[in-house]
């Protein structure tokens, strides 16, 4: 069935329309020809649109400002969105952040931030988040974060942070969450997928960020 784009916005538009999970193309303002996204319509309550996806470490995520601009991966295994696409949905209105993460013990844990969006590149994509709940906990979580901007082993402010921890994200000195580290379930390192306040630097297994419009 054809649907009509220019009602699909984000994910909770196609989950409004009974559509499965899967691969859809949403029409975010300012992107005309639209942009591929994997909409998770089960995990509590559907509607999210998938921006970062590991679980095997079958892609590389140490990589160059552009790519982390523009997007890598693949949507059906493991992949970071872009995040030139991350800022064109979350300008306009307010998004739920959520993290799903399982060590590699098998462990399961979760955190959802109330309001989550990320500036444009003129503004290094700052971030702005807040609003915990879950149970990975937030003392050192991703809270602190609140108002970095993004930074790449070859660009941003805190360069040296993700050349030291290996993977781009929003760093002050550096972190204490960062889920584009390198995939080592189990390693306690600073340069691993790590969520200080759940399990310190025990490297995940598998790391997901999904956002919902609320």
């Amino acid at each position: 069935m054809s649907l009509p784009t220019a009602t699909i916005f984000d994910c909770s538009d196609l989950k409004s329309m009974g559509s499965p999970s899967g691969i859809y193309k949403i029409y975010p303002e300012n992107v005309p020809n639209g942009v591929s996204v994997y909409c998770d319509m089960d995990k509590d309550g559907g509607g999210w649109i998938v921006i970062q996806n590991r679980f095997n470490g079958s892609v590389d995520f140490y990589r160059n400002w552009n790519e982390y601009k523009e997007g890598f991966g693949d949507l059906n295994t493991e992949f970071w969105l872009g995040n030139s696409y991350i800022h064109l949905i979350t300008k306009l209105d307010t998004y739920l952040l959520r993290f799903d993460l399982e060590d590699a013990a098998g462990n399961k844990g979760y955190a959802v931030y109330n309001k989550f969006k990320i500036n444009d590149e003129d503004d290094d994509f700052r971030l702005t988040v807040s609003g915990y709940s879950g149970d990975l906990g937030d003392s050192s979580g991703f809270t602190y974060n609140n108002n970095a901007a993004f930074s790449t082993k070859d660009k941003g402010i805190r360069s040296s942070c993700a050349s030291g921890r290996k993977g781009a994200w929003w760093y002050k000195s550096c972190t204490w969450v960062n889920l584009n580290g390198l995939w080592i379930p189990g390693t306690n390192s600073w340069t691993s997928m790590m969520w200080n306040s759940w399990k310190g630097k025990d490297g995940m297994k598998k790391t997901s960020m999904k956002l919902r419009r609320k």
